[in-house]
């Protein structure tokens, strides 16, 4: 049976803004020399991402994190050396998207939608460990996040947060990337139930 997945609008969510946040490296080639370093002290990095889901106009969509004009990301970052990954996601989305007035957020982490792996100390990131890297430099996984029915977000300023229709990711890597690409195909599985107002202008629920 398949896992049934709650939608609110995008109107029921809030998004303030905080001060910035800024990647912990300057430049690509400086994130690849630290993530190098790192490897021959602690081994492979483990990252992890948030998947957060909203319906606009009946429609699924995915949160990102837009930075510039054709840079987007999932929500989330590096583990700490034996961190939980639960915990470590719940303490990132806090780092990124919670609120600032004192209040805590609660993240309801649900499944695992994806894995991908990178091979070397370079670009290119896999949903797979390719034949013969026996010792692959970093582990991402992505889960997926139950949203509440309403809720405050506080976005650094130097970030965008923008819904993306499932239909405009899809298929195209070249505007998203490979891993936010593939997230229609990996949440095909899911039943998506939404709620709000519909055009009958009744409080109701669809199923999708």
């Amino acid at each position: 049976m398949a896992q049934v997945t709650a939608l609110y609008p995008l109107t029921n969510y809030t998004f303030g803004t905080k001060e910035p946040l800024f990647e912990k490296d300057p430049s690509v080639p400086a994130r690849f020399q630290r993530m190098r370093e790192e490897f021959e002290k602690i081994g492979m990095r483990r990252s992890v991402e948030g998947v957060l889901l909203v319906h606009e106009h009946g429609l699924p969509h995915v949160l990102l994190l837009q930075l510039g004009t054709t840079f987007f990301k999932l929500p989330g970052g590096e583990l700490n050396p034996g961190e939980d990954e639960v915990d470590g996601l719940k303490r990132l989305l806090t780092e990124t998207l919670g609120r600032q007035d004192g209040v805590k957020q609660e993240w309801v982490i649900e499944d695992t939608i994806g894995n991908w792996w990178r091979p070397n100390f370079e670009p290119p990131q896999y949903p797979y460990i390719p034949p013969h890297i026996t010792k692959p430099k970093e582990h991402k996984k992505l889960f997926l996040v139950q949203l509440a029915e309403k809720a405050l977000f506080a976005v650094p300023k130097n970030y965008k947060l923008v819904a993306a229709p499932l239909f405009e990711l899809y298929d195209n890597a070249q505007g998203y990337g490979p891993i936010i690409s593939s997230l229609p195909q990996a949440l095909c599985r899911l039943t998506f139930q939404k709620y709000g107002i519909f055009p009958d202008k009744k409080c109701i629920s669809k199923e999708v």
